[in-house]
């Protein structure tokens, strides 16, 4: 493989972490280069979230020369050929060179070589297929550079092919033109549409990666668009409702320096969808799961015409990740004359930190009260009464209102 550019060298290429690790590879006469995402940001300027290596060298060697060198090993994924190495507070994930001996949907047997210019040619994009040396020196087979400028993620060879090897490159294809595409490579967009009915096929868990990772791009619309109108979600999301609630979101959210997908994936479902449904179907967690649940529920309603009093009270019962979901949801999906309100319901939630309930179980136990449902019905009563006080009495006046009703229960 010829070098055939330059990219600027990056801090993390020569940090001290990375410097111990590429040593010890050196030691073996390894060569190692960048790999993948962590050159395509250095080439957009952007910060990487993870340094994926290549090497020429069969996985074990891997193990061996990190191992030699006192660099923490973990074997996790030997027979695709990676390890990743831990130096410091770095992840590295080391993959050695390879090639599709079988290939079967999804699934591959890999045979490990030297050639770098084979191990590019079965990677999925172009933008994807590039490697760097720790000096900067780029190796770019197949014109990612020029195709990460123009913002078209295109594959790397026939596209159908990519496709037939691994369907989940399919939403690998709208999740990367979500981030990085600004026009479509037919060609590959075609193959995509073609093969979108097997995309039934893939596991809840590899579609929730995918479309997780989606929905945080800065502004998803315009592929979540582009996917409902090819019928590219039929099967994995059949509730995907008006995008407009989205699109507001997103505004709502970039103001806010967020970009949550599960707030996201709320704002996408139809009026009515079983959230439930869903969740088992991408294998979502429980926490996860629950919370979309929550998000979607009619009751109880968020209203921009609510008193300070009510806010409250929303905001004491729902907790402040909830309420400001369902604050921002029910914004999203409103009026500009309701935007006021909502924008006030917001700031509550920055500005008043919500009391916990001063009495416990042993506060009722100690007024003679037996263990049993009495306890907690006691304690909802009080905390009802609290609440409707708008939080203002204290322990001693939440004593005296369990007092009376204990008496009251006894006579």
């Amino acid at each position: 493989m010829q070098a055939n550019g330059k990219i600027v060298p990056q801090p993390w290429m020569s940090a001290p972490d990375t410097a111990r690790v590429l040593a010890a590879l050196a030691r073996g006469s390894v060569v190692a280069r960048f790999v993948g995402g962590s050159v395509r940001n250095a080439l957009l300027g952007v910060a990487i979230d993870d340094i994926d290596l290549a090497v020429a060298c069969t996985p074990d060697d891997t193990l061996r020369l990190l191992i030699g060198a006192g660099i923490r090993a973990i074997p996790t994924g030997l027979e695709h050929g990676t390890v990743t190495a831990v130096s410091g507070a770095a992840h590295f994930e080391i993959t050695s060179l390879r090639r599709d001996a079988e290939t079967f949907g999804r699934k591959a047997r890999v045979e490990f070589t030297d050639d770098w210019l084979e191990d590019a040619r079965r990677r999925d994009f172009t933008v994807n297929a590039m490697f760097a040396d720790a000096d900067g020196t780029l190796y770019d087979s197949f014109g990612g550079r020029a195709d990460l400028a123009a913002g078209r993620i295109r594959f790397v060879g026939a596209p159908a092919e990519r496709i037939k090897e691994d369907v989940l490159r399919i939403l690998r294809f709208f999740r990367f033109h979500a981030w990085y595409g600004k026009t479509l490579h037919r060609e590959s967009l075609d193959a995509c549409i073609a093969a979108a009915p097997q995309l039934a096929k893939l596991s809840g868990e590899r579609v929730q990666k995918e479309m997780r990772r989606l929905l945080q791009a800065p502004d998803p619309v315009p592929t979540l668009r582009l996917m409902a109108r090819h019928k590219i979600l039929e099967h994995w999301l059949p509730e995907l409702g008006d995008l407009d609630r989205l699109v507001a979101l997103v505004a709502l959210e970039r103001e806010r320096g967020e970009a949550d997908p599960w707030r996201r994936l709320a704002a996408l479902l139809a009026p009515g969808s079983d959230a439930g449904a869903i969740a088992a179907r991408w294998k979502l967690s429980n926490a996860v799961a629950e919370r979309l649940q929550a998000m979607v529920a009619a009751e109880p309603r968020i209203d921009a015409q609510a008193t300070p009093q009510q806010r409250r009270q929303l905001l004491y019962r729902l907790g402040d990740e909830l309420y400001g979901d369902r604050v921002l949801l029910a914004w999203a999906g409103a009026t500009e004359a309701a935007a006021p309100g909502y924008s006030a319901a917001l700031q509550l939630a920055r500005d008043w930190p919500a009391p916990n309930f001063p009495l416990s179980g042993a506060d009722v136990v100690a007024l003679g009260v037996p263990p049993g449902p009495a306890i907690g019905a006691l304690l909802r009563e009080v905390e009802a009464w609290w609440i409707a006080g708008d939080f203002a009495a204290d322990r001693a006046a939440c004593l005296g209102e369990l007092r009376r009703r204990v008496a009251a229960m006894k006579a």
